[in-house]
């Protein structure tokens, strides 16, 4: 009883995909999985997801030296008393030039742990959301002579592809990846890695019918 109202809170929507060829013409039609292209959009699940890939990306190599790390001695410059000076220990103490940073940053790791059940919905609710928008390109491969980024400029120009793109393909050509890597906005990736960040990042979605397949079997609940 309470699968089936979970069912009609969120119910599912299909849809459909034209196939593009070769030549940059429809070459059929492919049914997009409702479960993966047709769930409802949980904002603050997309939030969440995006938060942890973006703090996966930081290196966290950032420091700066305390006290114990900079150089110079640690011999008291002075008596305690009887000098009419402002009692100090070492050099190296933070209140003086050169001294020690207090509270600073240290090497550390941002990433962040996420249950991979949300993860996968989160992916699953912004890609419905990229197919909602008409974002959603498939293709039937992409076929290049030479790994040369000008070729798959014009393929993109051709499709009338603007702005931000992510291409996806399985497995990743070595060709494709070399032509894209220089292309300012194109990120290319493989069904297996793409994070709800790469989904989001981009104006619209370039994917191949084998990629297709496999990003609904990897995401199919």
């Amino acid at each position: 009883m309470e699968s089936s109202r979970r069912r009609e809170k969120n119910p599912t929507v299909s849809r459909n995909a034209v196939v593009i060829g070769p030549e940059i013409e429809p070459v059929g039609e492919v049914t997009l999985s409702p479960e993966v292209f047709g769930v409802g959009v949980n904002a603050h699940l997309l939030y969440e997801a995006v938060k942890q890939d973006r703090s996966g990306m930081r290196r966290g190599t950032h420091m700066t030296k305390n006290r114990a790390l900079v150089s110079g001695s640690g011999r008291k410059p002075w008596r305690q008393k009887g000098t009419g000076r402002a009692r100090v220990g070492e050099s190296r103490n933070p209140l003086w030039r050169h001294g020690g940073t207090v509270f600073g940053p240290t090497p550390r790791d941002y990433g962040l742990s996420m249950p991979r059940s949300a993860r996968l919905a989160a992916l699953r609710a912004a890609l419905s959301q990229k197919a909602s928008e008409g974002a959603l390109k498939v293709v039937q491969g992409f076929r290049l002579q030479a790994p040369k980024t000008r070729e798959l400029r014009s393929l993109l120009a051709r499709m009338g592809i603007n702005g931000k793109a992510l291409l996806v393909d399985a497995p990743v050509a070595e060709a494709l990846a070399l032509a894209g890597r220089n292309l300012a906005g194109v990120h290319v990736v493989d069904p297996y890695h793409m994070t709800v960040y790469d989904v989001l990042n981009c104006r619209t979605i370039v994917i191949s019918q084998e990629a297709l397949r496999s990003l609904e079997e990897r995401l199919t609940p």
